[in-house]
């Protein structure tokens, strides 16, 4: 077997908190690292010192404030965010049903702002939540306009289903992505679960390329789409010129 490098051991550790794992102590981290228990304390006791992790009055350990300092200079987290917000509320405020923002991280989207409606349906989504990019309209969206060839190698498969309505299929995936560039959305209905829908629709960076979606999630059974479609580009197209993002001039 190959030793792992001092960075894959470290990093490693880190690796061993997500959502379902947010506290652990430190033969959970050893156990969850592949780390000797001895090599674990090591690496924790650094961690610690530097603030990526923190320690609490019962010996547990937590993600540390040192890591969200970090995680607020990402230009595709927190700045994001940030720049994104006021037009994801004014997109709450229009509809009072659940608005996403996601980027993409490889095969998956990742959540990086949600607003939640009150009475909208429920969602399995949270901030930092992942989901395969074919089973959700920010994901289409985010295929859609991505690289070609990591396209063809996506829709090859193996595509997750979670509902019946998963679109699974290679050709019918790739027809999807067809009309999600043909008309500037995405509509994606009852893949994660079966009860709800989904409008989406790009953000572009300074140069153009798309960067985010942005989403509005609603109940399938009285989805209105050709008014939440409006919204939703709206929304995509300020969080996009508030990039630095300036449409074409028609020639």
């Amino acid at each position: 077997m190959t030793a792992r490098s001092a960075p894959d051991r470290l990093l490693s550790v880190l690796a061993a908190f997500d959502h379902e794992h947010p506290a652990l102590s430190l033969t959970d981290i050893s156990r969850r690292a592949g780390l000797t228990l001895t090599t674990a304390h090591r690496l924790v006791a650094a961690l610690t010192e530097w603030g990526a992790l923190e320690r609490d009055a019962s010996g547990v350990y937590h993600v540390g404030l040192r890591l969200w300092e970090l995680a607020a200079l990402a230009p595709r987290g927190l700045a994001l965010r940030q720049l994104a917000l006021p037009y994801l509320e004014d997109l709450y405020e229009a509809t009072h049903e659940n608005v996403q923002l996601a980027v993409q991280d490889g095969g998956e989207v990742v959540y990086i702002e949600w607003i939640s409606g009150r009475s909208a349906v429920g969602v399995h989504i949270r901030v930092g939540a992942r989901w395969p990019l074919h089973a959700t309209g920010v994901g289409l969206v985010l295929l859609a306009h991505g690289d070609p060839d990591f396209q063809q190698r996506y829709c090859a498969g193996p595509l997750a289903s979670f509902t019946p309505y998963t679109v699974t299929d290679p050709a019918r995936l790739r027809r999807m992505l067809a009309e999600v560039r043909r008309t500037g959305v995405a509509v994606s209905t009852r893949q994660i679960t079966d009860d709800a829908l989904s409008v989406a629709a790009p953000v572009r960076g300074p140069d153009g390329a798309v960067l985010a979606a942005v989403s509005v999630v609603v109940p399938q059974t009285d989805a209105q789409v050709p008014v939440l479609v409006p919204a939703v580009r709206l929304a995509a197209l300020g969080i996009s010129r508030a990039t630095g993002w300036r449409p074409p001039k028609d020639p």
